[in-house]
Formats: structure tokens, sequence, C-alpha cells
């Protein structure tokens, strides 16, 4: 049978995806292959579509056990008999399972890296023909990558232990140049057919937010913009993902959350409930994610920054595998890169691997740092050469705000790093240029510097903003460090000559008024012709046979296949083996139930299915506001700050604790009023010290922070940090 009749019968499409034939003939001729795909291009179809033409069975080699039933499922639905083997398996069920593998039973068999070298696993292979060996998931046997896994280079052994070799093919979407040569080599791939598509995801809407109240934003956004729909929230640490999920259930929110301090049990239940539309929105760590087919989920957020860009892009490229437009958000917070250099300290790493980590960390806080293209950024990372500048499908592409120079405040910046020798980080760079009176920065001399309080006038969060766009556009080096140092590069002198000009956002650099709050979200914009109600309908029913067969909706049809249903209105088998995702096997099992309900939405509308029409859907903002008094004791806070008094004397002036003040100073820089929070820090070292113990505690209570730390740290100097760096409790 040719390999396009086995497509359409199989998977329901009448062409391959860009880069699938290519690979798949691969196979099929006996070559070893390697697929470098990007979420969603449709990697598993280019071992399971050979697995069916060649003579024996394929293993398939995937790091997650918790999904392979899944993936199992949605074999067997397409009429492909498929199995797995994993520790979830009970003694009689596993021996069942391997007498049907002897057989001869099954075409695809799954299988956890941690097996294959096990004495039964063996022994059962060797009276096994076996056509393929797929590694799914391939940068894993990477040590450099960013998802190592020790089991992965168990994979060479087993391979080699076979009687007779068969076809290698490998398969990632997370790969440097440097990873994608180690995995060749490391799997000793033999002179493989390549297929390396480019890794840009063109329906992914890539967007940076610096917002100082994370937590505002996002229950904005989300009842502002997809409201009802999957998503995913990712957070760096347990406790985050406990309260932010705790939280958003209280504002009425479906939500489960996800992460590995978990019972297995629990863990596994949520995840179903995610896959399976019971749950709309999963709060998780990066424990979540890798190999979940789900391709409907809409947006994925980034509430805390992740460790690199390789993991930002698999995490973000969970979005939109079905090709719909979707949403990657990353909220931005200074704090956050704290956070992930203080995980990569506990790590207890070599000299060599925590400098590669700082320095993969650098450039996505360049990224979000950054004015350029959000898509040429990731693109470049991946090395892919770029020559469009405006992808105009990105947060900073269709940016309309007003730019401003920022030319004489980049040549202060530059010439303060230069007149304190290049010997010091961003926050003493910053002290110097405000002029603070910080003790320690006396003792060392650096109030005689000539740039000494040249940008007094401007705050820290401002001053930090052109600092960092600075480093992203390579005018400054941040060296690789546990405490970076800040180095010019050749390139600043054209900045400090005035040859070069430096434009910034300006309500960014400015923050004055409430342009965070006032920034505009921009709508989902459907895009297609079909009938929203009918879909809605035809989603109804995918569910209902869902929940029957106890398998994900999506197993059933896809989102867009029930989009194109609705705008097509196929009437007849030949009508609906013509939409994309329905093939003969899925014709069979559902075609009539859905042609059915088709026919009479038809009749109950009076449409004429030569004429299509298009919906537009309509959202109203929800907006709060602040009550009248509140907002005058805040100003009233505020214009005691602009006098520069201390906290004391504003608490002891207004008639509040210090506690109370710091609170209405975090609610003025919420709203946008620039807050010095450097001013009322004697120590800059407390910081480092309070993050520190933040991060392995958590937020839950003040109590037992004060009590890991030293004694020289209040409850005020706790309280301060929590303000100035937008952390949740």
């Amino acid at each position: 049978m040719d390999i396009y009749q086995i497509l359409k019968m199989y998977f329901g499409y009448e062409e391959f995806k860009k880069g699938q034939e290519k690979l798949v003939r691969g196979i099929i001729d006996g070559r070893d292959v390697l697929g470098i795909m990007p979420t969603g291009g449709g990697k598993s179809l280019c071992y399971q579509l050979p697995a069916i033409v060649l003579d024996g069975i394929a293993i398939v080699i995937s790091p997650l056990i918790s999904l392979m039933k899944d993936q199992v499922d949605s074999l067997n639905e397409m009429g492909i008999s498929g199995t797995y083997i994993n520790s979830t398996l009970e003694q009689n069920k596993l021996m069942e399972r391997l007498r049907e593998i002897r057989e001869n039973k099954y075409k695809i068999v799954y299988v956890a890296p941690e097996r294959l070298n096990t004495g039964f696993f063996k022994e059962l292979i060797k009276g096994v023909k076996v056509s393929l060996v797929a590694v799914d998931e391939a940068h894993c046997i990477s040590q450099w990558g960013h998802d190592f896994r020790p089991s992965y280079l168990e994979i060479p052994t087993f391979i080699n232990s076979l009687e007779e070799r068969p076809v290698v093919a490998a398969f990632t979407a997370t790969a440097t140049e440097e990873i994608i040569e180690e995995i060749k080599y490391l799997i000793k791939l033999n002179n493989p057919t390549e297929s390396i598509i480019g890794f840009d995801r063109p329906n992914l809407f890539y967007q940076v937010i610096k917002a100082s109240n994370k937590f505002s934003y996002l229950l904005n956004y989300l009842r502002d913009n997809f409201q009802g729909e999957s998503g995913i929230i990712y957070c760096s640490t347990r406790k985050t993902v406990e309260s932010l999920a705790r939280k958003l259930r209280e504002e009425g929110f479906s939500v489960v959350e996800y992460h590995g301090g978990m019972e297995g049990e629990e863990r596994q239940n949520n995840q179903e409930d995610f896959i399976f539309n019971r749950a709309k929105i999963i709060v998780a760590t990066n424990a979540f994610g890798m190999g979940i087919d789900k391709p409907d989920v809409r947006f994925v957020i980034h509430y805390n920054m992740p460790k690199n860009m390789e993991a930002y892009y698999q995490e973000a490229g969970r979005a939109g595998r079905d090709g719909e437009k979707s949403h990657c958000i990353l909220l931005y917070s200074p704090s956050d890169v704290v956070k992930q250099k203080l995980i990569i300290q506990n790590e207890y790493l070599s000299q060599e691997r925590e400098e590669i980590l700082y320095k993969n960390l650098q450039y996505l806080v360049d990224y979000c740092h950054t004015n350029d293209c959000l898509r040429k950024v990731i693109l470049t990372y991946f090395g892919e050469m770029v020559e469009e500048h405006n992808c105009n499908n990105c947060g900073n592409c269709i940016d309309q705000s007003e730019m401003m120079d920022v030319t004489i405040e980049a040549q202060k910046i530059l010439s303060c790093i230069y007149r304190t020798n290049e010997r010091y980080g961003l926050t003493t760079i910053i002290q110097v240029l405000r002029g603070s009176k910080n003790k320690r920065l006396l003792e060392w001399g650096l109030d005689k510097v000539s740039t000494y309080g040249i940008m007094e006038t401007y705050s820290d969060t401002a001053i930090r903003e052109i600092t960092m766009t600075l480093v992203s556009m390579g005018y400054i080096h941040m060296t690789a460090d546990k405490f970076p140092i800040l180095k010019l590069t050749s390139k600043a002198l054209g900045v400090l000559r005035g040859e070069t000009k430096v434009y910034h956002k300006k309500h960014l650099i400015e923050r004055k008024g409430s342009a965070r709050d006032k920034e505009e979200q921009r709508k989902k914009d459907v895009g297609s012709n079909y009938d929203n109600e009918l879909f809605l309908k035809l989603r109804e029913l995918r569910h209902s046979i869902a929940r029957e067969k106890q398998i994900a909706p999506f197993m059933v049809f896809h989102d867009s296949t029930l989009k194109a249903m609705a705008e097509y209105f196929p009437q007849d088998k030949e009508g609906m083996l013509t939409i994309n995702g329905v093939g003969l096997k899925k014709y069979e099992s559902y075609g009539e139930a859905f042609m059915s309900l088709i026919k009479d939405y038809c009749t109950e509308k009076d449409i004429d299915i030569k004429e299509l029409r298009k919906e537009e859907k309509t959202e109203s903002k929800v907006e709060k506001t602040v009550e009248d008094n509140k907002e005058d004791r805040y100003r009233l806070t505020y214009d005691c700050y602009l006098q520069g008094l201390s906290l004391k004397e504003i608490a002891d002036k207004r008639g509040f604790t210090v506690a109370t003040i710091i609170q209405h100073l975090k609610k003025c820089d919420d709203n946008g009023q620039s807050v010095d929070w450097l001013r009322f820090i004697d120590d800059p070292l407390k910081e480092e010290k309070i993050l520190d113990v933040i991060n392995r505690i958590g937020l839950e209570k003040l109590k037992p922070i004060k009590e890991a730390l030293p004694e020289d740290i209040s409850y005020e100097d706790i309280k301060l940090i929590i303000a100035k760096n937008g952390l949740e409790g």
C-alpha cells in the first residue's frame, strides 16, 4: 500500500507536514534518521507510519511512563495496534502483554528507557523481530542539555545488544547545534537522513510582560482573554504552584496543580483532569509537560522565569499543537533571575557546568529586555538565520508604545561602569548612579567617582531596565557568575562617542501613572469561517463519546477538525473524508454520529451549506476600582515618601506602623508610581539572604523566614524585600 494511502487511511491526512515524508521514506528504506521538528510538527507520525509498513515490531523509547497509555490509546483509535511496558503494570497484566508481544499482536511497543536493559526485556526481545527503535525526546541523552536523563545513556547499550541492528530514529523538538551533534554521536546514528525543520511556530504569539503585580495581571488576562479554554501556568517552586492554584480556585477558575512533591496518584489524576478537559487550567512546575499530547492548549503563561531558553521554548511550545492561534507569555521580574541563580547554586555542579547554566539563563534575561522581534531572538538561539525583523506576531513587533531616546542615559550608565573599573554588579552601579548613602558604598569610596549621583532623579526600576536592555543589545557584558559583574564591550564605544543612538519604550522608563494597567490586551482573533454554535455542539458530542469510551476528547477529533466540519458542513462519507483529521478508521467509528448532528443542525437553522457564515466574538473587560478613601491614604503616604522621609518618619507622621507604610508604598508601586526600595535597605547582601530563605521554604508565613535568618534582619527587612521583588504570598 502506498504511504499516501496509509497516511489517509490511518491518520486522516492528504499530505505530509514539512519534513515528515523525508523521514518516513528514510526509515522504510532502512536508513537511520534524525528529526528535529517543532512541537506540533508531527514527530510521532514519522515513526508510527513506517511501523505499519515494516515487518516486525517498532520499539519507541519514551521518557514519561505516565503518558504511554494516552499514546497507545491514540494509536488504537486510529486502528494501529500498540501497547506499552512500564512499571505501572501488575504482574499478571505484564505477563499477558509479554505473551501478546511474542505472538506479534502489536506493531508498536512503548518502553521506558529504564526497562531496556533489564533481564526480562532482553529475553523478550530475543524472540521478536525489531523493525525500528525510535528514540523520542532524544535531547535527554545530552548532559549539556536542559533536560538530561541518565537513563538515556542506556539506549546505545540496548541497541548494540540486539542480534540484528534495526533502523534507529531519533526525534526532538528542542536542541541547539551542539546538542544535535551530541545526539548523533551518543546514539551512534549511522549516516542518518536528517530533517531539521525550522523552530518557528507561526501560530504562537510570544510576549514578555513586566508587571509589578503578577497575580493582578494574570487575573485580568484570564478574565479578558481565554475564559473556558485550556491553559498551562508554569511556576518555579512547589510553594508558588500550590499558592497560585488556591488563589485562582478562590476566584472561580477551574484549576488543578502538578508538581514533583505530590503523591503519584494525585499527580496522575490532576494530569488526566486537565487532558480530559475536566479542569481547564493546570498550574505546574517544569515537572509537567514533556510528551503531553494535548493539542488545544490555548495559552502557556510563565508566572516565573524558567532556567534557560531551551526550557522556555519547550514549555511555551506546549501551546497550540493543533496549529490554532495561542499565546505564550512570560511574566518577568528581577527576583525570578535571583531565584534561578539560587537553584543553580544549590545543585552542586562543576564550575564548567555552572558557567554554562548562568550563560544560558542570561540569554533568556536578554530575551526579556530586548526591543527586537521576540521570535527572531528565539530562532537565533537555535542557530537559524532570520532575515525578517518584524514578525507581526509577538509582543514587541505589534507594540505601539512610544519610543524615547535614552542615549544620554545609556552613556551615563556605561560611563559609570567604566569609572568604577568594571568591578561591580548591577545593584552597586544603580546605587552609584542614584547617589546612594549606603554605608558599604561609602566605605568603598564610590561616592568619589564622577558618575556618583548623576541619575538621582531616576528610579531604581528605570536604571535597571535601561541597563539590562544595554546588556541584551550587546553594549554590556554580564559575567556568568554567582555575582555577575558588568563590563563594557567594544560596541559600547559607539554609544559613548554619540555615534550610536539607543531607544527604549517610554512607559517602561518613566513608569508614571498606571501605564502597566492601561496596556491594551490583544483579543483572540479566531480568523476562520466556521459556525461557532455548531462547533460547540460538535464539541459536546465529542465530549460525550470520549467520556463513554474513557479516552481524552482530542483522541476522537482535534478542535481544528471540528472547526473544519463547522465550516464545510459535510453531508456524506466523501465530504467527511475530505476533512483534515478524518481517516477511514475515525470515519467508521464516529462519522455517522457527527454527520447526523450536522444535518440536524442545518435543518434546524435552515442553512444553505453553500453559504458559509462568519461569526464574530465580542468580549467585555472587567475592571476593578479602588475606593476613594484608600487612594487618598496611599497618596498621602507617597507624598511623605517624596519628601525623602525614612520609613520610621513616614510611619510617625501618618500614624501607622512601618509594616503598613510598606504596604502603602507597595500599592503605589503597583499603580505605576516609582518607589526606590533600595533607599530603605541598609545592606544589599540582606536581599540575597532573604530571597535564599524564601526560595527554600516559601512565603506562607513570615515567622519561619525570620527564624531562618540572622538576628540583624528584621521583619521590616523581610517585608521590604518581598515588596521590592513583587513576590506573592
